[in-house]
């Protein structure tokens, strides 16, 4: 079996952090006997190269210092910064496609498993007609947002996914406007964690807490980490024990400070939370990183100098960008891990939440807002605490209730390890990809 993966982005070089779960994907995919290459396009002249063992095929698209439409930051930001961008939507799209030929025409491979359908359904669909190449689309959610901004992107995505074979959606939520755009059978397919152990050259799926404010990625690493990339962290159990108390009830978020993940809320949330039990750690950075330090000052302001420390007003602690082992401390020393995530003013959202995964294998209860993808790692009561968006109150009060009750901690933990199993293993994931894959060549086959 050989399958053609295409993308907008894709690790320029070893150390490369950009889409760790892609790359893992490929690399688990190739350990299970798949013959793999990838389509993507270059970066400032970047060449095809190989990275893990895999063939990776760069397509030109405009003059080297031009060409970074994708890679370090999406290319919807980009465009929306830099609108002349645009201009290189229709080159991109018509090297990418001949460039899909060629190698398919050469390759021949058995699928062709395209991710982020707008515009990459456009790049495979020459190649998949001529040569007869079953179709896969993979949506992560993005691409569905792009109908909300421009009403022309809908008649495109609706054909193309009339003419695949079969679609992946990264979460129930992202299927669910999958299907609410056309009536067809989505597949869910989840990403695993990097953190996993074993030699693959894999690489975390954080986004932003010690890698540069560009790359959106972090990069976890301590001794217990390969020169690959991570691996479960050497004392993590199998069922994992509370992390100890350390004078306060350390509650840590790690991501990009960007609007959709709700930080606002987590620092309106200091205010319902006793100053001497709790503490608020706040990894990464990103555009909205000032305006935030100058709400938690407001908050901290409300507290006059006389208040009990009991009253509320927990302290609020901006770690900035972290070196890998710092970042690996933070996660060993906290005792809870939080997402507030929201549906922002573009009507973004999270389309999974892996970090919410990361830190369950890290040992960390995890509380996390009812919005996106995150139901489907988080089940309220079962493997973390749910908590409507946009409201610090019932944040507050998750905290309060995991910090008085170590059971309900362990229970929660217990619940998430169980969780991991049935649904993110990686070994799970790709072997339902690789059914897909056989179900849809062998039809091809057929006909």
């Amino acid at each position: 079996m050989k399958v053609l993966v295409i993308g907008s982005v894709y690790p320029r070089f070893h150390e490369d952090a950009e889409v760790p779960w892609l790359r893992t994907s490929i690399a688990h995919l190739k350990k299970a006997g798949i013959g793999i290459q990838v389509l993507a396009p270059a970066y400032k002249g970047l060449k095809s190269h190989e990275i893990d063992g895999v063939k990776v095929n760069r397509f030109r698209y405009a003059p080297a210092s031009l060409e970074i439409l994708t890679h370090e930051e999406g290319a919807p930001s980009k465009m929306a910064s830099k609108p002349w961008l645009q201009l290189l939507a229709i080159p991109y799209i018509i090297s990418g496609f001949f460039r899909c030929l060629s190698i398919c025409r050469k390759w021949k491979p058995d699928v062709i498993h395209a991710h982020w359908p707008f515009p990459h359904a456009y790049i495979a669909l020459g190649a998949a007609k001529l040569f007869r190449i079953p179709l896969v689309l993979n949506f992560h959610g993005a691409e569905l947002l792009l109908i909300r901004k421009k009403k022309w992107v809908k008649p495109l995505l609706k054909f193309a996914i009339g003419q695949a074979q079969a679609v992946f959606a990264n979460s129930s939520f992202t299927a669910g406007k999958i299907k609410a755009l056309r009536n067809v059978d989505v597949e869910w397919s989840p990403y695993g964690t990097t953190l996993e152990g074993g030699s693959l050259p894999l690489a975390p799926a954080a986004d932003a807490a010690s890698a540069t404010p560009s790359s959106g990625r972090t990069a976890l690493s301590d001794s217990s980490l390969s020169a690959h990339g991570p691996r479960m962290v050497e004392g993590t159990p199998q069922r994992p024990e509370p992390h100890p108390v350390n004078g306060k009830f350390k509650i840590l978020f790690v991501g990009r400070h960007i609007e959709r993940k709700g930080i606002c809320y987590l620092i309106e949330a200091a205010k319902y939370l006793p100053r001497d039990k709790f503490e608020i750690r706040i990894v990464g950075v990103g555009d909205l990183t000032e305006k935030l330090k100058e709400q938690a000052a407001q908050v901290d302001a409300l507290a006059p100098a006389e208040l009990r420390h009991d009253e509320g007003n927990a302290e609020i602690i901006f770690t900035g960008k972290l070196s890998p082992e710092a970042l690996v401390n933070e996660y060993r020393t906290a005792n809870v891990f939080t997402l507030p995530a929201i549906v922002d003013s573009k009507g973004d959202t999270e389309g999974l939440g892996v970090v919410l995964i990361e830190a369950m294998e890290l040992g960390l209860p995890v509380v996390a807002s009812n919005v996106g993808g995150i139901p489907d790692v988080v089940v309220d009561g079962v493997s973390g605490i749910l908590v409507p968006e946009k409201d610090p109150q019932a944040l507050a009060s998750a905290y309060k209730r995991l910090a008085a009750s170590p059971e309900l901690q362990k229970q929660l933990l217990a619940g998430a390890q169980r969780r991991i199993a049935e649904c993110f293993t990686w070994d799970g994931i790709v072997s339902r990809q690789i059914g897909t894959y056989n179900r849809v060549a062998m039809k091809a086959k057929k006909s």
